[in-house]
């Protein structure tokens, strides 16, 4: 009887445990048979990390022309097109120019060049520069439309081109320059009858090497992340190795400092 109980005990336990079994093995399938669901990335837009714009300067001394080709530098690349700095590579050609030429109006009958003339300019000078510049932003808003502030600052060479300014006269066949011998001829306005035009001395050109130094606020309007449209106010400070003369009446000098305003327009991608 002992013996029939006990057998009868055994297999009821063999087949629980059989059971319990089949249906661990039947989670165990279902769990691994069950989809996985994937989590999609959502892509933001790409992030601004280069810049190539053109801007026309007005200044104090003359004018300006201008390009920045640019590399854009953010510790968030996420954020990259709402605050951020530039690198970038200027290059820039300037004429300059005395506060106080004035232009007249000489004898018309002139044969050649134009019957204007400015009275006691002695040479034309150009300025071609190539320098190194960065421009932080130190205010603004993310939201788009918004105008954001940066401060820039240019470091560079200089290379100064000097041509000498020529004038027609009456009693002189061909144009003449200044000189210590003509001074008092060439200042003398009963004889002039205009400049001799922008070709005539080009073959005189003189370089004069140097430096230059720019610094200005500059205002972001543009409401395209892509797209620069700027306003630049400033001041930019030029040395030269040599002294260079533009007008008779003022001394020479090998440094040129001057206030200027700019506008500028681009892309960024």
């Amino acid at each position: 009887m002992i013996r029939s109980v006990l057998l009868v005990a055994l297999c009821c336990g063999i087949a629980a445990t059989s059971g319990a079994q089949v249906i661990t093995r039947s989670t165990d399938t279902a769990a691994r048979n069950k989809p996985v669901a994937r989590v999609n990335k959502v892509k933001g837009p790409k992030p601004i990390t280069n810049e190539v714009s053109f801007g026309l300067r007005l200044h104090s001394n003359g004018w300006s022309a201008y390009t920045d080709i640019g590399k854009v530098s953010s510790k968030d690349a996420k954020r990259s097109d709402m605050f951020y700095n530039v690198k970038f590579l200027q290059v820039e050609l300037s004429e300059m120019k005395s506060p106080r030429q004035e232009k007249f109006t000489g004898d018309e009958s002139s044969g050649s060049g134009s019957s204007s003339y400015i009275y006691g300019k002695v040479n034309n000078m150009y300025a071609l520069k190539l320098g190194v510049g960065l421009r932080k932003m130190i205010a603004g808003k993310p939201d788009p439309g918004s105008v954001s502030v940066h401060w820039v600052n240019v470091l560079g060479a200089s290379l100064g081109m000097v041509k000498p300014y020529y004038i027609n006269t009456l009693s002189d066949p061909t144009a003449i320059k200044y000189s210590d011998d003509n001074k008092d001829y060439f200042l003398d306005q009963r004889y002039i009858m205009g400049s001799a035009g922008f070709s005539k001395g080009l073959g005189e050109m003189k370089y004069v090497p140097g430096g230059h130094f720019k610094s200005a606020i500059h205002f972001d309007f543009a409401a395209n992340r892509k797209n620069v449209l700027g306003v630049e106010a400033g001041f930019d400070a030029q040395f030269y190795s040599q002294q260079v003369m533009i007008m008779a009446n003022q001394p020479p000098t090998n440094y040129f400092v001057d206030l200027f305003i700019a506008v500028q327009l681009g892309k960024r991608w």
